[in-house]
């Protein structure tokens, strides 16, 4: 059997820690960085205000108390942070950790519908959210079962607020309480099996499903991570990360990627972290000159601008000395153009998913410029195997389904044991991602998977076919991604229409008409990533197997022939 593998963790992860003992702690390790005590940890990016171990600490102790007096929020409760990057969003994270509850995060782009399904999805008790998102919080909370009293609000406005909690009142009150909770301690082995996140995901099909993730499984990619890149050997040199280094936390937290390695990564390494709530391109090259970024983790639409919009020309980003790329495949041609642009910048890519925890390849520690196409090494601990259409293990070289296992990976999907069944089989996960190794290094050919990747983010096409099919005009429909130099990948919707409308498409008009429903019909209902933006195309029947299965890379095939008709434009 040929399994790939760089070399195991030199040491145990521990196995007794929830993710705040692990990341807060200041014990000397030999696998840590020692972070001056000058270095903030946090930086918010509009005030440039630095904040520090001892304030982090404080209020999270501090809203820790205020949840369990007031709500007594416990083990295994399920907390809602449903916001945009905020100095505050680790502290509501670690808070709810410190109670032996339970954190799902949400994208605060979402609809009301797309928030009402993951408070009942995850049986939420608590909603902490951005006053940005409050209306669409307290909408949901309402359908969702759940009092207006328990939403807490991130008030970032600036504006009086009645009738609600904010998370500033409950820190000062939960300093002026005495400490009622008794902080959550593991067995040893504890850590393995203790949920610390409900974060969603597509998977290799079907709609978005709750990853099950452990504190161990965080704590052992950001170890992991820490090896490969040997930010505490003293013997290496050339080390990408030191203390004092300024990473940019533009990724969204409640993104996987955004969450472990921007935000848990970045500080245990001794970094500090300039925390963004919103993705702008202009503000974004100002926020890199400003705080003289080092570290940048973004996605490929973002290096596409890095590449190509003239405002870059202004700006010397000599200063930056590490640029990684995930979540959708980057080409070789924006690789070298963005070397250029970051011109003492180690560039290259990694790769992982929600349901392995996150990164299982970066950069080769001795590259300064990675491999063209290559996804990155295998860190340490991962395991791989390259699975055959047959069952058979591919050798070197030859493709098939990407198959891991590791420290890092989720436990299973939240109570869903058909899709568990599907994606973890005996500590493995398949990826649903088609790849050949060379070297140790992951090369992504496809995706046998359907998902699609637009600007980084999940999009299952049945998610958008369910809804499609909501429409009265709609008999069937397919969903396939068609690709895009920004975004990666764009939704196109093939539809077959009810025969009472067909015979109306014969007029061009029409016919426009009937798209522009059918993609508003969307956008009513979802974030703007998920928009038709790929267009609306009508045909007479979907392509199916003898068993019914939908045949969807006739159609992926035959989308990318196609001159696209943009219908409804998608919101950056």
């Amino acid at each position: 059997m040929t399994e790939y593998h760089v070399s195991p963790m030199p040491f145990d992860v521990p196995d007794d820690l929830t993710i705040p003992q692990f990341i807060l702690s200041t014990d000397a390790s030999s696998t840590r960085p020692t972070r001056p005590s000058h270095v903030p940890w946090l930086v918010e990016d509009a005030s440039g205000r630095g904040i520090h171990f001892d304030e982090l600490k404080a209020r999270t102790s501090a809203l820790a108390n205020a949840l369990h007096v007031k709500w007594a929020i416990g083990e295994n409760d399920v907390v809602c942070v449903f916001s945009p990057n905020d100095v505050d969003y680790p502290v509501a994270v670690w808070a709810v950790h410190t109670l032996g509850a339970v954190v799902t995060p949400a994208n605060p782009g979402y609809t009301v519908k797309e928030l009402v399904f993951q408070l009942k999805a995850t049986s939420a008790s608590l909603l902490i959210c951005h006053s940005a998102c409050l209306k669409t919080a307290q909408e949901a909370a309402k359908e969702a079962g759940l009092s207006a009293s328990r939403v807490i609000v991130v008030n970032r406005d600036g504006g009086p607020l009645s009738g609600v909690h904010t998370l500033e009142d409950l820190v000062v009150f939960g300093k002026s309480q005495s400490t009622s909770y008794k902080e959550r301690r593991f067995v040893p082995g504890e850590a393995k099996k203790k949920l610390a996140f409900l974060s969603f995901s597509s998977g290799t099909t079907g709609t978005p499903k709750a990853v099950a993730i452990s504190h161990y499984a965080l704590i052992a990619n950001v170890l992991q991570m820490a090896v490969h890149n040997r930010v505490a050997d003293p013997h290496w040199k050339d080390k990408r990360m030191v203390p004092g280094d300024v990473a940019m936390a533009v990724l969204p937290f409640f993104h996987i990627y955004g969450l472990v390695v921007n935000l848990h990564y970045s500080l245990f390494c001794g970094m500090s972290v300039v925390v963004i709530p919103k993705f702008n391109f202009l503000d974004f090259l100002k926020s890199i000159s400003r705080h003289k970024i080092t570290h940048l983790f973004v996605v490929p639409p973002q290096i596409v601008l890095l590449c190509k919009h003239p405002a870059v020309r202004s700006y010397d980003f000599s200063h930056v000395k590490y640029c990684m790329s995930g979540a959708a495949p980057l080409s070789g041609e924006l690789m070298k153009t963005v070397s250029k642009v970051l011109p003492n910048a180690c560039v290259g890519q990694g790769y992982g998913l929600t349901e392995t925890c996150t990164t299982v390849t970066m950069v080769p520690p001795h590259q300064r410029f990675a491999t063209i196409g290559s996804a990155g090494q295998l860190l340490p601990g991962i395991t791989a195997r390259v699975v055959k259409a047959d069952g058979t293990m591919a050798k070197q070289g030859e493709p098939g389904e990407l198959v891991l296992t590791g420290p890092s990976m989720a436990m299973c999907y939240y109570n869903n044991d058909a899709a568990t069944k599907e994606t973890f089989i005996n500590g493995w996960v398949r990826t649903g991602d088609e790849v050949i190794i060379k070297n140790n290094e992951v090369y992504v050919v496809d995706r046998i998977k359907e998902i699609m990747k637009v600007r980084g983010y999940q999009v299952a096409p049945a998610e958008l076919e369910g809804h499609l099919l909501l429409h009265e005009d709609v008999l069937d429909v397919c969903v396939v991604g068609i690709p895009d130099e920004y975004s990666g990948e764009l939704p196109l919707a093939f539809v077959v229409p009810q025969p009472k409308v067909a015979s109306k498409l014969k007029c061009p008009q029409e016919t426009l008409k009937l798209k522009k429903r059918l993609a508003k019909h969307v956008a009513d209902a979802k974030v703007p990533y998920k928009w038709l933006a790929g267009g609306v195309e009508f045909i007479d029947a979907i392509p199916k197997n003898p068993s019914g299965k939908v045949l969807r890379r006739i159609l992926r095939d035959q989308a990318k022939t196609m001159k696209r008709e943009v219908v409804y434009e998608a919101k950056l």
